[in-house]
């Protein structure tokens, strides 16, 4: 791709700023580790949500979410359940809540506040630390292979004769500009800067989205496109056939395996409820949870992840995929069956985008890479230095000794991250295994732990280890990892309820401090009626029904801000104003029935519980 000097200069300038920040920070997020880690719980929910939204508008995500809309057409908003997307909507509406209460620092340390010190919550605290440092590599490697891939395709300098040689190097000078700012100014240099990124990539992705309304006409993309590609309705088969248009479109399809349309959809439906009622898995977002000042201040920053993600990037996503629709199908039928999808991004960038514009487009690009990649590492010391080095070797160490190891532990992680990344060979196949299968083996033990009080930590280490080492082979294999998960669910929930049932409790002192700070709801039972012999009047969480209701509202929600953009790019206007229609009246419904009803600590809680922020900033 040829660049301008103008917009050489600005992703130039983009780069510095972004190393700027780091630095600048460096001072202020070394003063100790919950500083380094959290950024001191001082920074206000709308920046952590801002933060949190760039953090997952990730290049490669976008890539692949282009290939979907590409070939399945509005029946795509769909597929990302898979993650599932729609678990921000669990997390504002009442496991945010719920897992800021805790005033811990990482998902491991928590498990210690829901399973006590017993030997068997050892086992659980080290098992979520081997979960957490997986995950952590899965997305680092991730990242590595979409960046690569994409600066490869629009930088103007090819650094070797080799394609897959040039992925490589601008993967590897990606990651090292991101890793400086990443580790001099942990999360407040995260937050900071991905702020910054996400106001970047906002007016690029609507500067694209506006592009390919005026090239596109409604007639040009119908002529592109087989008959049902713009409708949403979930019908037995997927009723897409590309014959004529794109042959190799059809093979893709049967490979991915989402023919018999409605059978996947309810498969991601379930699975996607279920994994969000597990809550999150210890990254970023985890992160952005504790890092909050409070539990309401978490709530709604997980509320504004969606509102401010969603519309911008689908415009970007669209854009791109109807420029290439209608544009670039005739270079894609010219490759035959080995066609690439994750071409249409630089394609779209070089033909289409102007001078000047191009220059702040691919800035916004590279900031969805090194917003990913910088919470994806700012993750990874939080739990070797607190929850191996701190609670196991050396508890007395100096706050800069922590923050010391935490610099070199990030390093650690970078660089074993891009070396696996050197081996993935699909951002489509390791997408799927990440969402399904590592995901999946995780879902089960982690909704015990919420909504039942007699799981203890060995049932929750021996389902947790059941998951990953089934999930694993699954990377090896052709089983498709979705079609997998009902049975990996039911393996790991049979070992995590007969590991619990044949161990002994856990602590009911234990128990009753969770219960009592947190107030989930669910089978708590013998723990309340426990309370109650001491603190007489103590109320039972009643919100169930209101919370799911309110879930399930939302979950509309999110759909409606996902389709709207696209039916506005592709002018499609009586399904956009109902799109908005819907997301008007789902908004006023959360505000009544979510919004006013959140606070910090259950109405009953002690003296001492009503002030978690000062708590956590001490």
């Amino acid at each position: 791709m040829q660049l301008a000097v103008i917009d050489i200069i600005i992703i130039g300038l983009y780069m510095a700023l972004s190393v700027g920040i780091g630095v600048w920070l460096s001072r202020k997020a070394s003063q100790n580790i919950r500083t380094y880690f959290l950024g001191g719980n001082q920074l206000p929910w709308y920046y952590l949500g801002l933060s949190n939204a760039s953090g997952q508008f990730d290049v490669g995500g976008t890539m692949w979410m282009i290939y979907l809309l590409f070939i399945y057409g509005l029946k795509s908003v769909y597929i990302p359940w898979l993650w599932p997307a729609f678990n921000q909507i669990f997390l504002m509406v009442f496991l945010s809540l719920w897992l800021r209460r805790s005033n811990v620092m990482t998902g491991a340390e928590w498990i210690s506040f829901r399973f006590g010190n017993s030997r068997g919550a050892e086992f659980a605290h080290q098992v979520i630390v081997v979960f957490a440092l997986l995950v952590v590599l899965g997305y680092l490697a991730y990242s590595f292979v979409g960046a690569g891939k994409f600066a490869a395709g629009i930088m103007p300098w090819q650094l070797s004769a080799d394609p897959h040689t040039n992925e490589i190097f601008y993967g590897l000078i990606l990651t090292a500009i991101t890793t400086v700012y990443v580790v001099k100014g942990g999360m407040f240099g995260v937050v900071l800067t991905e702020v910054v990124q996400f106001f970047i990539m906002t007016v690029a992705c609507i500067a694209i989205g506006v592009i390919a309304m005026m090239q596109v006409s409604p007639e040009m993309l119908s002529a592109a496109v087989p008959e049902g590609w713009s409708s949403m309705a979930v019908t037995h088969t997927l009723d897409l056939d590309w014959s004529g248009i794109l042959d190799s479109a059809n093979q893709k399809i049967i490979n991915d395996g989402w023919s018999l349309f409605s059978v996947f959809f309810m498969l991601v439906l379930l699975k996607g409820i279920l994994q969000s009622l597990a809550g999150p898995a210890p990254n970023y977002d985890m992160q952005r949870i504790l890092s909050a000042r409070t539990p309401v201040e978490a709530a709604k920053m997980s509320g504004v992840v969606s509102l401010v993600l969603l519309f911008p990037r689908y415009m970007m996503i669209t854009g791109l995929t109807v420029l290439a629709l209608v544009f670039f199908a005739e270079d894609l039928r010219a490759m035959g069956p080995d066609v690439d999808f994750e071409a249409i991004l630089p394609f779209a960038l070089a033909n289409y985008v102007p001078a000047g514009l191009l220059g702040l487009v691919l800035a916004g690009l590279l900031a969805t890479f090194m917003s990913t990649f910088a919470a994806t590492v700012n993750a990874a010391p939080a739990y070797v230095v607190n929850d191996v080095y701190k609670r196991y070797i050396n508890p007395d160490a100096s706050q800069k000794t922590y923050v010391r190891l935490s610099y070199a532990v990030s390093l650690f992680f970078v660089v074993l991250g891009t070396v696996i990344g050197l081996f993935v060979p699909s951002l489509n196949d390791f997408i799927l295994w990440m969402v399904s299968a590592l995901y999946g083996g995780y879902t089960a033990a982690n909704i015990l732990k919420w909504y039942w009080w007699r799981f203890n930590g060995v049932g929750y280490c021996l389902g947790m280890l059941a998951g990953i080492v089934a999930a694993i082979p699954l990377m090896f294999t052709d089983v498709s990892p979705l079609y997998a998960f009902p049975f990996l669910f039911a393996f790991c929930l049979l070992a995590s309820v007969l590991a619990a049932l044949l161990s002994k409790p856990d602590d009911m002192d234990v128990l009753k401090q969770f219960y009592l700070k947190t107030r989930p709801w669910g089978f708590w039972a013998p723990v309340h009626t426990a309370l109650e012999q001491e603190q007489p009047g103590i109320r039972r969480n009643t919100d169930f029904v209101r919370d799911m209701v309110n879930c399930a509202v939302g979950l509309v929600w999110h759909t409606a801000l996902t389709a709207a953009p696209i039916f506005l790019v592709i002018k499609h206007w009586p399904e956009f104003f109902v799109a908005v229609a819907v997301i008007a009246c789902a908004t006023i419904y959360l505000y009544l029935n979510w919004y006013r009803h959140l606070k910090n600590t259950p109405e009953d809680a002690p003296a001492e519980q009503n002030d978690v922020a000062l708590s956590a900033a001490r």
